[in-house]
């Protein structure tokens, strides 16, 4: 037992500054995307306690199942509080969630790979948050003219171009599978 806290100890005194910058932006990240996808302002501390433990899950063990699990239950959330509560759609809102999650998912997805002693040059951060925020804006680019049309277009008109989306996305994901196996 003593030589087990030893060890820990060890590993404490090993870490460094990326890789805990890392773990604190999935910490953040997911903090904020709970938040932004919670049907009411916490009140309650110790609601607000548990999204904090929550949120904290995934920066801790970013390799487990967390980080799906907060990503899933932002999304419930913010499904919970559209449509039972009948809060308003408001589209920052609605576009920072998603930069958020997605934020937290590409963070944790580098978390993963990152042991606590890494060390990494700060340049390979900034590149990589730099690109998942291009990711968001992208997305957040297209999506915006889309949600404009969805209040024209009749109910199954949209169901048409949700499902012709979905169609885009599993074909360009076969699309980069094969360009990756080609290779």
């Amino acid at each position: 037992m003593l030589n087990r806290v030893k060890e820990m100890y060890a590993a404490i005194g090993r870490i460094t500054l990326v890789p805990l910058l890392v773990r604190g932006g999935v910490f953040g990240c997911a903090l904020v995307a709970l938040l932004l996808a919670y049907p009411e302002r916490p009140s309650d501390p110790r609601l607000l306690g548990l999204l904090v433990v929550a949120a904290m899950a995934p920066a801790v063990a970013p390799r487990r199942n967390w980080p799906t699990f907060i990503l899933l239950a932002a999304a419930g959330a913010w499904v919970a509080a559209t449509g039972w509560y009948d809060q308003r759609v408001e589209l920052w809102r609605l576009l920072a969630l998603a930069t958020f999650l997605y934020l937290t998912h590409s963070l944790a997805a580098l978390a993963a790979l990152l042991s606590y002693d890494a060390v990494i040059a700060p340049e390979v951060l900034a590149r990589w948050v730099a690109r998942a925020l291009g990711v968001a804006l992208a997305s957040a680019v297209l999506a915006v003219p889309l949600l404009a049309l969805d209040g024209r277009w009749g109910d199954e008109n949209f169901v048409v171009v949700l499902l012709g989306g979905l169609a885009l996305a599993v074909a360009a994901a076969a699309l980069l599978g094969w360009l990756f196996r080609r290779r």
